[in-house]
């Protein structure tokens, strides 16, 4: 599965008004449940939660990559949200977020194998100093798939 053709502006606010993570993470597995991609909010952001205590997924550079396995999960999909202002994350760098790439993940082993691929495309590009910049800079739905061509 191709990162570009799994980018959906249903699930995207590039425009997020979050002062929390709690904040943040609701409003995109809001944007989730309202596009169909999960069927119980609550459960997937307890699952989020549940993952969370694994390890941090802000992984610096102002970027989270947040996810979980879950029943209510009907579809793989990425919520993306940027902030204009950072919040407080636990990250590698220690620095907040800004921008956060939620997982939707089903606990399906199909599912899963597409998520770990997406998760790999991602991690690529947010190598590239130059893609992160870009990132940064996006203001249209446009403007972030051609970040990740």
């Amino acid at each position: 599965m191709e990162l570009k053709k799994i980018l959906d502006s249903r699930i995207v606010d590039l425009h997020m008004k979050a002062k929390t993570k709690e904040e943040a993470l609701n409003h995109l597995a809001g944007l989730l449940n309202k596009a169909g991609y999960v069927g119980d909010c609550e459960q997937f952001v307890a699952d989020i939660y549940l993952r969370e205590q694994e390890g941090v997924t802000g992984i610096g550079n102002y970027i989270a990559i947040p996810h979980g396995k879950s029943d209510s999960v009907a579809n793989v999909g990425i919520a993306i949200g940027k902030l204009d202002k950072e919040i407080k994350w636990e990250t590698l760098d220690g620095k907040g977020v800004k921008i956060i790439f939620l997982f939707a993940v089903s606990n399906n082993t199909e599912y899963a194998q597409n998520h770990m691929g997406l998760l790999a495309q991602i991690a690529g590009k947010l190598g590239n100093d130059k893609a992160i910049a870009s990132l940064q800079k996006v203001k249209t739905f446009d403007e972030l798939v051609a970040v990740f061509m």
